[in-house]
């Protein structure tokens, strides 16, 4: 089996390819293609990299000097669902601290070491923190907002995206009650609105409350499902900004890659407005 190998260098790349090379010879059996892409000095170049990425089990080594571009890049293989390693970054961040001073134009190093894992710590905390509607005036600092009634899977997804370094909240839709008014004020392109089917949404209430051997009167019934559903519609149709997620029969992978899909269009989109202006 071949395993692309794809390295992004702001120079001519072959030093990386030396160092993956060498590392590649601890695993037996590996067969890897690698494919560099040197010289690349903008976001516009490496956006065109990732589009032109169609093996998402591949992964990135990059090795470039410029915090602003390898930021990008750690954003980027999130939106695709592409590992990155970052080759330069952490030997940085280390000489900058035993040294006790900055590299030239990259302030803060040694705060950026292992950055992908404390990224990741923030979002849980954040997604902790905002959970079920909780702390919503703070849901400007997100980038992902979740909106849907109960049993739409919006803390599952929630945590989920975390994970993946994330800082989403969520939201729940009650009947007849209106949402914080922060919601008004978010981006349209953060925001998504979660739906199903009334039947779908009325057996996965039924199990919960088997499952927890309670009873919750009319909250699993198939009219309760109706007119929850149908009032988050009227909420949806109100708000044609917001991308709606159909959840039914999908699992979390699925519909974390639904929203990152639509998420990233909106980045590109965004991406090429602000280059022709």
């Amino acid at each position: 089996m071949d395993y692309h190998i794809h390295i992004i260098s702001d120079g001519t790349g072959k030093t990386a390819e030396q160092i993956v090379r060498a590392a590649l010879v601890q695993f037996e059996n590996i067969q890897e293609v690698i494919t560099i892409h040197s010289e690349i000095r903008s976001e516009e170049q490496v956006i065109t990299i990732f589009d032109s990425i169609f093996d998402s089990k591949c992964f990135i080594v990059h090795t470039v000097v410029t915090h602003e571009l390898r930021n990008r890049i750690v954003d980027l293989g999130k939106l695709y669902s592409i590992r990155t390693i970052d080759l330069m970054g952490p030997l940085l961040s280390q000489i900058s601290s035993h040294l006790s001073i900055e590299p030239i134009g990259r302030p803060g190093a040694y705060h950026e070491l292992n950055k992908a894992y404390f990224q990741r710590i923030d979002a849980i905390e954040f997604a902790i923190r905002h959970d079920d509607g909780m702390r919503a005036e703070e849901l400007d600092k997100a980038d992902i907002v979740l909106i849907g009634v109960s049993r739409t899977f919006k803390t599952p997804l929630t945590i989920y995206l975390a994970n993946m370094g994330w800082l989403t909240g969520n939201i729940p839709l009650v009947l007849d009650y209106e949402l914080p008014d922060i919601v008004n004020q978010l981006p349209k392109n953060k925001v998504f609105g979660l739906t199903t089917t009334p039947e779908r949404l009325s057996v996965l209430r039924r199990t919960r409350d088997e499952y927890l051997r309670s009873s919750t009167g009319s909250y699993s019934s198939l009219d309760q499902a109706r007119k929850e559903l149908l009032y988050s519609s009227s909420i949806f149709s109100r708000h044609r900004g917001w991308e709606v997620i159909d959840v039914t029969n999908k699992s979390l992978e699925e519909i974390a890659s639904a929203i990152l899909s639509k998420l990233k269009k909106h980045y590109v989109k965004d991406f090429n407005k602000y280059q022709e202006s």
